[in-house]
């Protein structure tokens, strides 16, 4: 079966991830893309990768040119969702890889983001644990018709603790976690500190002391894993790579529990998922190893002195980390294979 698909936001780094991987899957028809500043450009002009693509040409992004499709992928800038997904046809599969329907707290959504509050929808982590028994988020996806992809650092630090909350083999009130990322999850806004001038040959930390905009979707991620109360030290460092995240999360181990509880915990949760790997004992991941795909690699280990588990975790931010995140969730709500159209293997080197 052929689903219809549009995509909002395709000239932008997000929008042509999600159009790179749509272009390999049998099950979606590309018919229309969409932009603001770009639109009346031939896609090629803007994304000259996607050769198979060049015959495409950028529509303004309105609610009328994204309707009657049966999937609409939205890449727009946080706040700019929520404008256009109210006047979408509510049968449409509308798949939001921006910020504005992830939090369930309206709080939350002033306190990082401001403006008007959209309300969430289901979390497009399909791995995540999310209840009790080791439940996973992609039960709940299952027929919905609106998904909120995840921000890739969130869904990065979350799936790397989830797996501990829920085994209750950590503790979440002193969670540090620090990050080192590409600029292309910024998107290519033109703004100084991502010149390449300023970026090559320097690691420059940024949203320093607690203001980074996806801790509370981290929070809201491990309180739904089973976390009653969530305090984390989040910490981001832009590092000269054009894609990828590798973060180093850190929490403290519940007294009396053992080296081999803890790494039982994650082997449990992610033993027999596709694109969530635990490395073997000893291991550690590098980006380079999931470039371009849709796997996320983590290693563990138990720092005995310290009484922590450090988890450390890579994933190319624009494909798993967004719009591989978001394909994978469209193909749990259409009743799909999971893995349809998404590499599990990365490029090298």
């Amino acid at each position: 079966m052929s689903f219809s698909v549009a995509v909002a936001g395709a000239s932008g780094y997000a929008g042509g991830e999600l159009l790179r991987l749509l272009a390999a899957h049998p099950d979606f028809d590309i018919q229309t893309v969409t932009a603001h500043s770009n639109a009346g450009q031939q896609l090629a002009s803007v994304q000259p990768h996607l050769r198979s693509l060049a015959h495409l040409t950028l529509a303004e992004t309105t609610p009328e040119n994204l309707a009657g499709h049966d999937v609409v992928f939205l890449a727009l800038p946080h706040g700019k969702s929520g404008e256009v997904t109210a006047q979408l046809d509510e049968a449409s599969l509308v798949v939001d890889c921006g910020a504005d329907h992830r939090l369930t707290s309206e709080r939350d959504w002033a306190s990082f983001y401001g403006g008007e509050f959209f309300g969430a929808w289901e979390y497009g982590v399909p791995e995540l644990i999310v209840g009790a028994g080791g439940a996973k988020q992609r039960e709940k996806l299952a027929g919905v018709r609106r998904i909120a992809a995840p921000g890739c650092n969130a869904s990065t630090v979350a799936l790397s603790l989830a797996p501990g909350v829920a085994a209750g083999v950590i503790e979440t009130t002193d969670v540090v976690t620090v990050l080192a990322v590409g600029p292309s999850g910024a998107g290519k806004a033109l703004k100084t500190n991502l010149l390449a001038s300023e970026i090559l040959g320097s690691a420059n930390p940024y949203a320093v002391g607690g203001t980074h905009r996806h801790i509370p979707e981290i929070a809201q991620a491990l309180r739904g894993a089973g976390a009653a109360d969530v305090s984390i030290s989040f910490t981001p460092v832009l590092v000269p790579m054009s894609r990828g995240i590798l973060a180093t999360s850190t929490a403290r181990i519940v007294p009396g529990t053992s080296a081999d509880a803890v790494r039982g915990a994650w082997q449990d949760a992610y033993g027999s998922e596709t694109f969530v790997q635990l490395l073997p004992a000893g291991e550690f991941p590098r980006t380079a190893d999931v470039l371009g795909s849709n796997s996320m690699l983590m290693g563990i280990a138990v720092d005995e002195a310290a009484g922590r588990v450090v988890v450390v975790t890579a994933v190319d931010n624009l494909a798993k980390g967004t719009a591989g995140a978001a394909i994978q969730s469209a193909n749990i709500a259409l009743g799909l294979n999971e893995s349809t159209g998404l590499p599990v293997n990365g490029v090298a080197p």
